[in-house]
């Protein structure tokens, strides 16, 4: 899924429309966001991202907006105590502080659109005069030493096996909560676009073709939802041979038993490689229908994407503080 400020930013750059990038390169103590926030503003009052919303945000609105009709940087040092942001609830008695860019868009099209779409890593900056540029490119005026620094990376990826009623479900959700969505079925009435976002890539024949594809080059994770245990087990008994991270699989613990003991005997697969398998897989929240049954699942993706692959996913590389 694309950065949203990146890619209005590049929408800007193409229309040449005026708008002034906030970010926070800083915080200190308690803050509703973390460093690498990013929030757009534009002249008419729109707001694409966020800063953390209230008055922490309405502030640096209005000094974005000025920036706008001045032309000139600002660097912003708040402090989220009780005079601040009582009437918002924004008490977190931290610190945030951070740099607005105006005419950010003057950066080019190019240059957001390879960072929005996020193809490969990138390593971009802000330099200490203000300047925007990729960290590795030459410029006259160097960009060191930098106010900020960030590394934008491709999403991790999520294989589902089965098309059926939780996987269109789930792929949906993970493509918000920033997975790449790869379905794979053998069904192709069900793996079409009919039921699946066109974000989402499909992959549709025999079982045993689609397990020999390669897994992309970036940390990848795996859910299995067939028609069946017979379809699951026929799933796993190839991707349990596949470096994912994370492997989950629907189904109730005597599955789990069941399809493991059968691979110790026919030695498909080790003791820890099975260990790696979560099945029944989604935290426990008493889940019922489809949507609870895919929130589940997804909140235990994302607290193992957290966990597995961290601040190597988080974009921002370097917390740079302004000086």
């Amino acid at each position: 899924m694309k950065n949203i400020v990146f890619q209005a930013l590049a929408d800007a750059a193409r229309s040449n429309e005026p708008v002034a990038l906030g970010i926070i390169s800083g915080v200190k103590g308690s803050s509703p966001q973390k460093v690498g926030a990013k929030a757009l503003f534009y002249r008419d009052g729109r707001i694409k991202g966020t800063l953390g919303g209230g008055c922490l945000e309405a502030e640096i609105q209005q000094r974005a907006i000025q920036s706008l009709r001045s032309g000139e940087p600002a660097k912003f040092d708040l402090l989220l105590d009780h005079d601040f942001g009582w009437d918002d609830g924004l008490i977190c008695g931290g610190k945030v502080f951070g740099v607005i860019l105006p005419n950010a868009q003057k950066a080019g099209e190019k240059f957001w659109s390879g960072l929005a779409n996020r193809e490969k890593t990138l390593t971009w900056a802000v330099g200490k005069d203000f300047s925007i540029a990729f960290a590795d490119s030459p410029r006259p005026s160097p960009l060191a030493p930098l106010i900020y620094q960030e590394t934008v990376t491709p999403p991790c990826a999520l294989w589902i096996a089965g098309a059926g009623h939780i996987a269109q479900a789930v792929a949906p959700l993970a493509l918000q909560l920033d997975f790449n969505v790869t379905v794979f079925d053998d069904r192709p009435a069900l793996a079409n676009y009919d039921f699946f976002p066109d974000e989402a890539v499909l992959k549709v024949g025999e079982w045993q073709k689609l397990s020999e594809l390669p897994l992309p080059d970036v940390p990848s994770f795996a859910l299995i939802v067939t028609r069946g245990h017979r379809h699951d087990a026929l799933v796993l008994k190839d991707w349990i041979h596949k470096p994912f991270l994370f492997l989950g699989m629907i189904g109730s613990a005597r599955k789990a038993r069941t399809i493991f003991n059968h691979f110790a005997e026919e030695k498909i697969a080790t003791a820890e490689q099975m260990a790696r398998v979560s099945c029944p897989v989604g935290i426990k929240i008493r889940s019922q229908s489809v949507p609870e049954i895919a929130v589940s699942i997804m909140a235990q993706f994302i607290d193992k994407r957290a966990e597995l692959v961290g601040e190597k996913r988080v974009s921002t590389a370097a917390k740079v503080e302004l000086v």
